[in-house]
């Protein structure tokens, strides 16, 4: 029998985030939307909170809980605002999942442990100014002389790229390979701020999650030792891979959780808002964008609830996880435009949250996997041309510590 219950553990999950949000975050967002302007004291609260390292092993500093708990804080988090769960989506599950995963037991207590703990704030830096969904189109290099990586090139629409600590990069090893567009060529690597030869800065002028950081990574004959290659050389494009499975499920989680707040902002106007002398929620066409709203909401939620049970059983879950993504954001994007359109003209102003949503949601469909991406992949999981083949290494499958 399938129980569609969440456990205690859970529901607290749940109270915790959204109180948390809604206290400190909610009553300040619009100012901090209208203003770009990101407050640094959300981030440490984060951290301090336990939320950056929810599914975390406790040995490893974390919360010690599951993948399910993951998706739960990041429902939430996007509630309020998409920013908050970009928190989640680059620190917890780009970077801090593949430490977890890839990372060699001295890795993990130099930078998991502390980011787990919420004292080092963590990026995932893969796009570059002409490489976004085609990874191999990536321009930079590692060449190593010695024992050390000389790291060259730019990386672009990096999320918390002016205010991380430490930043998981993929760059060239292999120049051959880089010639014949060979992703074993690719090598990942950890990298602190601070160190010689790399330069960010904040993009300006965004459309979406204002109220984070987005910005650029520069690299200039930066010099890594060998200790912060994370992996072996060539497996920079499986360990990048991998982290997408996991800020994917991030992402999926969140756009059901704006989804949501589309839904729950509409219902409340449509009740308050009158014309020819009774509710707009008495009118066919409003209850239809509202009816639309609720159905993607639960079948969202149970698409990213999937991807987040098959986590927790440690079996691979890439075709699960791009469904859960891609049926997610589309839907947010519907549901945004639909809650402008529920409020008229009022949804066109900042006053009203919906224009929030409708800016917030346009990025989802185009990181981490465009949507385009995404349809692609469906069609050919259904159509037999692709198979997903054993991984060369796995989540770890959730396992409760005493």
């Amino acid at each position: 029998m399938i129980d569609f219950d969440l456990s205690p553990e859970h529901r607290e999950v749940e109270r915790a985030v959204r109180e948390y949000a809604a206290r400190e975050v909610a009553p300040r967002i619009r100012e901090l939307d209208e203003k770009g302007e990101y407050d640094p004291k959300i981030g440490r609260q984060l951290g301090e909170l336990g939320f950056l390292g929810i599914c975390v092993p406790r040995r490893y500093g974390g919360a010690g809980l599951d993948y399910i708990a993951l998706g739960l804080a990041s429902e939430e988090l996007e509630y309020v605002d998409t920013f908050l769960r970009v928190f989640l989506s680059v620190h917890t599950g780009l970077n801090c999942m593949s430490l977890l995963t890839w990372g060699t037991e001295e890795q993990k207590q130099r930078w998991l442990v502390p980011q787990a703990k919420g004292e080092l704030l963590a990026g995932y830096a893969l796009t570059e100014p002409n490489a976004g969904s085609d990874v191999v189109g990536l321009q930079s290099t590692a060449v190593k002389r010695g024992d050390r990586y000389v790291l060259n090139g730019e990386k672009t629409w990096i999320s918390l790229a002016d205010v991380a600590d430490t930043f998981l990069v993929v760059a060239w090893t292999d120049l051959d390979k880089k010639q014949r567009r060979d992703h074993s060529g690719l090598t990942a690597f950890m990298i602190e701020r601070g160190t010689k030869g790399l330069e960010t800065g904040t993009l300006h002028g965004k459309l979406s999650v204002r109220a984070g950081n987005t910005g650029w990574l520069a690299f200039r004959d930066m010099e890594l030792p060998a200790a912060n290659r994370i992996g072996a050389e060539g497996d920079g494009f499986k360990i990048a891979m991998f982290a997408l499975d996991q800020g994917r499920f991030t992402v999926a989680a969140g756009a059901t959780g704006l989804v949501r707040a589309c839904r729950d902002a509409s219902v409340k106007y449509a009740r308050e808002r009158t014309t020819a002398g009774r509710p707009i929620g008495e009118h066919q066409l409003v209850k239809q964008m509202i009816a639309e709203m609720e159905g993607d909401y639960e079948s969202c939620r149970l698409l990213w609830l999937r991807a987040g049970w098959l986590k927790n059983e440690g079996r691979r879950n890439t075709r699960e996880t791009s469904l859960a993504k891609w049926r997610a954001t589309v839907a947010s994007e519907k549901a945004a435009g639909n809650a402008v359109q529920v409020f008229g003209a009022y949804g066109c102003n900042n006053e009203a949250p919906v224009e929030r949503f409708y800016r917030n949601c346009k990025a989802a469909v185009i990181y981490e996997g465009t949507r385009e991406i995404h349809t692609v992949m469906q069609a050919d999981y259904a159509l037999g041309y692709r198979t997903d083949r054993p991984l060369a290494r796995s989540l770890p499958k959730y396992e409760a510590e005493p």
